[in-house]
């Protein structure tokens, strides 16, 4: 099991290293995916920028899936970031267009 969200953790941005023409992850990559495939709760997603907004199912704080990087080839390392409250949704320009789950 990787390590779950912390209370005094608001951003995990993960990072991109190249090695003999491959990509490599590195830990905060692993762990995003880990958190958003195994951990958190899925409530939506931006079919315009590939932004998805999860819910820690222990805390309740919800959680902003990015790729600050979308131009990259496959849209670049995650980035995933606290949203301060549900309520604060409309200042996240990412979710402008959010499809419920």
């Amino acid at each position: 099991m990787t390590e779950k969200l912390q209370d005094n953790e608001s951003i995990l941005s993960g990072q991109w290293d190249f090695k003999d023409g491959a990509v490599i992850q590195d830990a905060d990559c692993k762990r995003i995916e880990w958190l958003t495939n195994s951990f958190l709760q899925l409530v939506g997603v931006s079919g315009e920028n590939w932004a998805a907004l999860y819910l820690n199912p222990e805390d309740g704080s919800y959680w902003l899936l990015t790729y600050p990087n979308s131009d990259w080839h496959g849209g670049g390392p995650p980035q995933l970031k606290r949203v301060p409250k549900k309520d604060d949704l409309n200042d996240y320009p990412d979710l402008s267009k959010l499809w419920v789950a």
